[in-house]
């Protein structure tokens, strides 16, 4: 899906709703990266394919080139939030088996949350710099086409979410082999963006992105006993609650934690290591393992775009053509409004376990 050019489709999509709002090239990088974060589960990606079509435009439209690469750059990770992202299923395979399909559910609010408190900031820096574009007048016949492009893409989601977790008629494994065939004939015989001699390259890509991950979860399982077997993991509980046995007051030195954590760890061995540490500590006080699982992905997808190995941060800024130092500046409130939605679901529990609950994934 990622080289299967659904992301001008997606754009499309989203400047159609966005449309004459100030800084809609910007909230539309914001809609795009969500949209297409739920479709590839990776930030990179995300920040690659919409930020490589929406940042040309927006340099046309003379927007601050710093500051449309922060707005890419920290809208990016959203999609390690909104399913399907393989993120929650390693978290549950380190934290004993928590439903896949609850957490899925419960990552919907906080992603979204997450998109919508960047659209506030990128709102506001607009209409104070006049960032609005002039279009020509919808037509019914391009609002159909628009929406029309974009329904094939969406509906992968639908078959992974959907056909698996409502009508139970795959497992996780099948769901995704469905998804692959459903993206190449999309990809191949109806959009025709991938040719048919491009696919051995994409199979070796994914066979060495795929390889990369294991080895990861190999040497963290290694390092996952080896804590064990010395005692690490009680020892740091016993540190943490030494510290103080208020909730809140644990909860934010959690928070403070993963964050640093995550400006230097990749998401997957982060997971695998810390949330056997950390998952008995906060069901000591009655936290639910899905609401912990989303507060611990959000915390590790900040990391992606703070230095000095955020990941997103340096292909965002490679994709732009800039330098960290000249987006950092425009990334600040853009940070301060990524923090101020992780508080509200690290201490709001319902942003989580709402949609699970209803859904009866979650009692």
């Amino acid at each position: 899906m990622n080289s299967g050019g659904i992301a001008k489709r997606l754009i499309n999509l989203a400047l159609l709703v966005l449309g004459k709002v100030p800084g809609s090239l910007a909230l539309t990088n914001i809609a795009g990266n969500a949209m297409f974060g739920s479709i590839s589960g990776s930030g990179i990606a995300a920040a690659t394919a919409i930020g490589g079509v929406m940042l040309p435009l927006e340099k046309e439209q003379k927007y601050d080139e710093g500051f449309a690469a922060a707005v890419n750059i920290a809208t990016a990770p959203v999609g390690q939030l909104i399913p399907p992202t393989t993120a929650f299923i390693v978290f549950s395979a380190a934290g004993g088996g928590a439903s896949v399909a609850a957490l899925f559910m419960a990552g919907w609010i906080p992603g979204l949350l997450w998109a919508a408190c960047c659209m506030v900031v990128a709102f506001f820096y607009a209409r104070k710099q006049g960032y609005v574009i002039k279009r020509d007048k919808l037509t019914a016949k391009i609002v159909g086409k628009t929406i029309w492009d974009a329904i094939p893409s969406l509906f992968l989601v639908v078959i992974i979410i959907g056909w698996y977790f409502y009508l139970e008629k795959f497992t996780p494994t099948e769901a995704s082999g469905v998804a692959v065939a459903y993206a190449f004939i999309l990809s191949v015989f109806i959009y025709r963006t991938i040719k048919l001699s491009e696919i051995p390259k994409l199979l070796v890509d994914a066979a060495v992105m795929t390889t990369i991950v294991m080895l990861i979860i190999g040497a963290s399982s290694v390092l996952s006993f080896v804590m064990s077997f010395t005692g690490l993991p009680a020892a740091i509980s016993k540190l943490v609650l030494g510290i103080s046995s208020n909730k809140y007051v644990i909860l934010l030195i959690l928070n403070i934690f993963l964050l640093i954590v995550g400006t230097f760890m990749d998401m997957a061995p982060a997971l695998l290591i810390f949330t056997p540490i950390f998952l008995p500590i906060v069901q000591s006080f009655g936290m639910s393992p899905i609401h912990f699982g989303v507060m611990m992905v959000m915390n590790l997808s900040v990391g992606t775009i703070t230095p000095p190995v955020g990941n997103v941060l340096f292909v965002g800024c490679s994709v732009a053509k800039l330098r960290v130092e000249q987006v950092m500046k425009h990334l600040i409130p853009l940070f301060v409004a990524i923090f101020a939605a992780l508080m509200m679901v690290t201490y709001i529990p319902a942003l989580s376990e709402w949609l699970p609950t209803v859904l009866g994934l979650l009692e």
